[in-house]
C-alpha cells in the first residue's frame, strides 16, 4: 500500500488506493465517466466548472446523482493526458485523489456514497465527526469557547 503524501490524512481502514495529483497542479480539465440508462457517457467539465473544481475538490465528486459517477479523469494545464483521480467499480471506489480524500465531509458520503467503502463509522470516530458537516478523513477539532 502506498505511503499518503498529505500528513493531515487519517485513514483507518484504507482500502482503496490513493493518489496525489490534484495537490500537484494549480489548473487543468476534468472529465467523468457516468452511467445512464442508456449505456455510460463521458461529460467533459466547461472551463468555469473546471476552476470550481480545482477550488472545492469535494464538488468533483459530489456534483452526480448517488450512483451515476464512475470515473473522474484530471488533465493537468500544458499536458495532453488525462490521470484518473477517482475510480468505482460497483459498491467499491478503488482509487481517490488526496485532495478529494482531505475535503471529503461526512454528508456527502452519507447522502451519495453510503453504500461504498467510503462510509466507516469507525473512520468517522477517528476523525472526531459530530456532524454532516464535520471531515470525513482529516481530523475535527472541537473549537474553544472564550469566556
Amino acid at each position: 500500500m502506498k505511503n499518503l503524501q498529505n500528513p493531515n490524512l487519517i485513514l483507518v481502514d484504507n482500502t482503496f488506493i490513493t493518489t496525489n495529483e490534484l495537490a500537484n497542479h494549480t489548473a487543468g480539465k476534468f472529465r467523468s465517466v457516468i452511467k445512464t440508462n442508456l449505456g455510460y457517457t463521458i461529460a467533459e467539465a466547461r472551463d468555469f466548472d473546471n476552476l470550481r473544481l480545482m477550488k472545492y475538490p469535494e464538488s468533483i465528486i459530489s456534483s452526480y446523482k448517488k450512483g451515476t459517477l464512475q470515473t473522474v479523469e484530471f488533465c493537468p494545464e500544458g499536458s495532453d493526458f488525462y490521470r484518473t483521480i477517482f475510480c468505482r467499480v460497483g459498491n467499491k471506489v478503488k482509487l481517490i485523489d488526496e485532495t478529494i480524500l482531505a475535503h471529503l465531509t461526512v454528508g456527502t458520503i452519507n447522502s451519495l456514497y453510503y453504500s461504498t467503502n467510503l462510509y466507516s463509522q469507525t473512520q468517522y470516530g477517528a476523525v472526531n465527526s459530530k456532524s454532516w458537516a464535520d471531515n470525513a478523513y482529516i481530523m475535527n477539532t472541537i473549537p474553544e469557547l472564550a469566556l
